[in-house]
């Protein structure tokens, strides 16, 4: 699964353009249902967001797909925002329970996960909303762990989740759009979906080498 899953993250602009010859428009759809899930599902954090929106902003480059940069700009951005409350009433509901649930002998949520995300929290407050969304993994787990803190809801955690939504549908797929249809680009996806996703990482990175250096 997770070899399949590595495939399709590095292919993913094959994999959508062969969607889009099967289902044309209808893709729009399957892209909303995607970022839904990733933003809204705590246990899906591993879908690949920015690398499915820069792929989604090249196709919208080529006019024979008959996708329009627009029109997924803002259906995804709902997608986001919409995943990103569903997960905040999770969080405010259920609570810490969820790294109780196991499936086997394996945890549903590992614990690290929230504590790294309650970390990113603290060092940021509440502009690592809006950070949180170009961080994979965090930006799944941070409306989960601000619905857990009960974070006020209209006054912090919509405005800022709102503009992060925003900011991060529409950076990726205008980068896609104006840059995926570059011959390079196009010849060498792969690479350019591993820079996507290590230069996404850097944040944590970053914030782990400054944990370790405090620590020592």
């Amino acid at each position: 699964m997770v070899s399949e899953l590595l495939d399709f993250i590095l292919h993913i602009n094959e994999h959508l353009a062969t969607l889009v010859h099967q289902y044309g428009t209808s893709v729009y759809g399957i892209l909303f249902l995607i970022i839904f899930i990733e933003t809204g599902l705590v246990v899906m954090p591993f879908l690949p967001g920015d690398s499915l929106l820069f792929a989604a902003g090249a196709l919208c480059a080529n006019e024979s797909t008959g996708l329009n940069l627009g029109y997924l700009i803002i259906i995804l951005t709902i997608a986001a925002i919409l995943g990103d409350n569903c997960n905040y009433g999770i969080g405010r509901f259920i609570g810490l329970r969820v790294t109780q649930i196991k499936i086997g002998k394996r945890q549903l949520i590992k614990q690290e996960y929230i504590v790294k995300t309650q970390e990113f929290f603290e060092r940021h407050g509440t502009k690592a909303i809006i950070m949180a969304r170009f961080v994979p993994i965090v930006r799944t787990f941070t409306p989960f762990v601000a619905g857990v803190g009960k974070m006020d809801y209209k006054s912090k955690f919509l405005p800022y989740d709102i503009a992060g939504g925003i900011l991060w549908i529409s950076t990726m797929s205008i980068c896609g759009y104006l840059f995926g249809q570059i011959e390079w680009v196009k010849t060498h996806f792969e690479i350019v979906v591993i820079l996507i996703i290590v230069l996404s990482l850097v944040p944590m990175m970053i914030g782990f080498i400054k944990q370790r250096t405090k620590k020592s």
